[in-house]
């Protein structure tokens, strides 16, 4: 099965609007699926697709807006404010916008906190509504150069703040964090910790951000020797989940205990255990990876 996608051409041109991001010109972009049965089949396209720019003329297609005040999110099929819109993508075949609402502009009631919105909607819709959050967020903390200080602009070739006077760029911000689960003997157990600011006694996976200059696996090795201070071994990736607060990508990770004991950095971490699968203390709900990570460990013989 061939799908056709409508995506921006490269020629630039004038748009329908410089806030919406539309280009007139475009070119189609096939995108193959093969059939179940053949050898390299791939799944269907995504629900969504991110775009820098939309295809078609938002007047003309069906719209879904994620209306951001402060850190909080209203969902319309229509727009009802007036702050800068940016486009986010399709979904489906309706085109996602993000718009910056001002907190004169409606009441913080309409509104519902990113956390609060899993579970109200499906987790595609919820992963749009967190992009939203970001770029909404991203274009609000640089409207200034930080080179030069002069007034930036909405680049119209990518998604980017441009400075005007000396040409810097300033993409979208993404912080890559590292989230590791750990087990032993033969995955009996699997080593859970509390974290220094956790509200409430729930125990998780550890993670911690990554640092310039090293790997993923670097990362994950050096983040469990700070927290719990044992060494791992066999480190594989999981999966991974964008994370919208505020700008984080988590990537997922298991490991073997390989030695140590465990001492905690009491700056970071209140507990951490070892737990077999029948005496977990409270863990992360289904929202997040660590949650993906713990059940993984749950299911396996």
């Amino acid at each position: 099965m061939i799908t056709t996608l409508l995506i921006p051409s490269q020629t630039s041109g004038d748009r329908w609007s410089e806030n919406l991001g539309h280009r007139p010109g475009t070119r189609r972009c096939a995108i193959g699926c093969k059939r179940s049965g053949d050898a390299n089949y791939v799944s269907a396209v995504p629900r969504f697709t991110p775009l820098t720019f939309a295809p078609v003329d938002p007047d003309t297609a069906s719209t879904r807006w994620f209306c951001v005040r402060g850190t909080k999110v209203l969902v319309n099929d229509r727009r009802d404010f007036d702050g800068e819109a940016h486009f986010l993508g399709m979904l489906d075949d309706i085109l996602c916008f993000a718009e910056d609402v001002a907190d004169h502009a409606a009441e913080e009631a309409m509104f519902t906190d990113l956390r609060a919105l899993f579970g109200a909607l499906d987790e595609v819709e919820w992963s749009v509504a967190g992009r939203a959050v970001q770029i909404v967020e991203w274009s609000r903390t640089h409207r200034f150069c930080g080179r030069c200080g002069n007034e930036t602009r909405h680049n119209e070739l990518d998604r980017s703040m441009k400075c005007p006077s000396c040409g810097l760029l300033a993409f979208p911000r993404l912080a890559p964090a590292i989230i590791t689960l750990i087990t032993r003997n033969n995955g009996e157990e699997a080593l859970l910790a509390r974290g220094a600011n956790f509200p409430v006694p729930m125990y998780s996976a550890l993670a911690g951000f990554v640092e310039p200059g090293e790997s993923l696996e670097e990362a994950v090795a050096r983040e469990v020797y700070e927290e719990v201070g044992v060494h791992i071994r066999d480190i594989a990736y999981h999966s991974s989940q964008p994370w919208p607060f505020p700008h984080s990508l988590m990537l997922g990770f298991t490991a073997e205990w390989d030695s140590g004991e465990i001492v905690i950095d009491e700056t970071e971490i209140m507990d951490a255990q070892w737990y077999r699968k029948d005496s977990l203390p409270m863990i992360p709900p289904g929202i997040s990876i660590a949650r993906k990570l713990i059940d993984r460990w749950l299911a396996e013989p």
